[in-house]
């Protein structure tokens, strides 16, 4: 718990004035007394109820709004509730959160502070948590199915399930050690099942640990156009994105550095990596880092576009564009293909969400943090080093370091600095 937690707090929750209507929250245990001095009443839960709201101070009338009365724990926060929807005007706005700021105990929310508190009180997890700040950021739509997912509490149900898992598991290794000479063991084979039971789990999470990374979903697919100088990358990726990103020019070595476009073909967010031209006797000191430079981009590809000779390709799976088909005479192994004409563009922006699809996660599917995959791969190996032994005091230890693993996995601990970090990121009423 926070210091202020005991606070009540309110905030504008909806979108910026003006608007048809604004939501104001209030959360904490001042909302009923907030309603009743607004008000003059308060309506039954859950009922949406039209008043005339007035200032305590002087008695002056404010707006006529719906109100809702949301006690607590039932709500999103955990605590009692209230929501005024006023007028969306900044005057309305600005007029009511100046009257509930003059309230003894109540005060402006700060930055997630409504979802932190949800957290606290076991309303959400870390997951979910995670999920919903990711669908406050989605921009494509296969960004907004991964985070309502996350939201939902898909990940953190199957995580239930392992927890449950892990305390059946643990439960029968203590039997075993702590009864083993005696006659009410629960059966004789109690070893092969812990042994099987960690197996199955394994299985399961190493399925996790398989599913497509968020990062990729959030920034985009990388996508690094390479090969030798001139020869059609930035004329290319201009065409990809829809407009003169990069500059074209029939000079050799125009483009110095990496010039990153992010873009949504699809519903599929990109990022496109326009490079230097690779060659082997750069021109001057600026083209041979720009040079290196392409070459790191290529290592941290997911999808390579190769403009040059089929014999270099950099790598096995990447795409081999016979570009600038327009001026050659054909015959180039490769997608043939014209940025000037737009011949093979197409074609080749159906390959690209083809293998993106490969990439990301599929209809009804999340994907995983950094921090989530760290979490998921330290309980992956305790149940791999938990396999690994006949040692039923090792396996003990190992179910117990699992069970930890999962308490960080979803926010029980270990987690308050990067706590901090999350909710500042959130808008002021979430």
């Amino acid at each position: 718990m926070q210091d202020g937690d005991d606070d009540t707090i309110f905030a504008l929750s909806s979108g910026a004035p003006p608007a048809g209507i604004a939501v104001i929250r209030v959360s904490g245990g001042q909302a009923r007394a907030a309603l009743q001095s607004l008000a003059r009443r308060v309506p039954p839960p859950r009922t949406a109820s039209l008043a005339l709201l007035k200032d305590p101070r002087d008695d002056s009338p404010l707006d006529r709004a719906l109100l809702l009365w949301l006690p607590g724990p039932g709500t999103v926060t955990g605590e009692d509730m209230a929501e005024l929807h006023c007028h969306g005007g900044r005057a309305v706005v600005a007029a009511v959160e100046e009257a509930l700021g003059a309230m003894p105990g109540l005060r402006r929310a700060e930055a997630g502070e409504f979802t932190r508190r949800a957290f606290a009180r076991g309303r959400m997890d870390l997951n979910a948590v995670e999920g919903l700040s990711d669908l406050l950021a989605a921009e494509t739509q296969s960004q907004r199915r991964a985070a309502l997912l996350m939201a939902e509490g898909h990940f953190s149900r199957r995580i239930d399930g392992w927890r449950r898992s892990l305390l059946d598991l643990s439960a029968m290794a203590e039997a075993a050690l702590d009864f083993s000479d005696e006659d009410d063991v629960p059966d004789t084979a109690i070893e092969a099942r812990i042994g099987a039971g960690i197996a199955a789990l394994a299985q399961d999470v190493a399925t996790m640990l398989a599913a497509p990374s968020a990062e990729r979903l959030r920034d985009g697919v990388r996508v690094v156009l390479a090969g030798p100088p001139n020869a059609g990358k930035s004329t290319l990726l201009n065409a990809l994105v829809g407009r003169d990103a990069a500059i074209v020019s029939d000079i050799a070595g125009t483009t110095r550095d990496r010039i990153e476009v992010p873009a949504a073909i699809g519903g599929t967010a990109f990022l496109f990596t326009d490079t230097a031209g690779l060659r082997s006797n750069a021109g001057d000191a600026i083209e041979a880092i720009g040079i290196d430079r392409a070459r790191a981009a290529l290592d941290a590809a997911d999808i390579i576009l190769w403009l040059g000779d089929a014999a270099d390709l950099p790598r096995d799976d990447a795409i081999l564009i016979a570009a600038q088909s327009d001026r050659s005479t054909g015959g180039r192994p490769g997608l043939s293909l014209s940025a000037r004409t737009g011949e093979g563009v197409a074609a080749l922006i159906a390959t690209l969400r083809a293998r993106a699809a490969t990439l990301l996660p599929g209809e009804g599917d999340y994907a995983l943090h950094a921090r989530q995959r760290q979490r998921v791969g330290q309980l992956y190996h305790h149940l791999e080093a938990a396999r690994a032994t006949a040692d039923l005091l090792v396996v003990a230890e190992e179910l117990r370091l699992a069970r930890a693993a999962i308490d960080a996995l979803t926010g029980q601990a270990g987690t308050e600095d990067m706590l901090d970090r999350l909710f500042s990121g959130f808008c002021i009423g979430k």
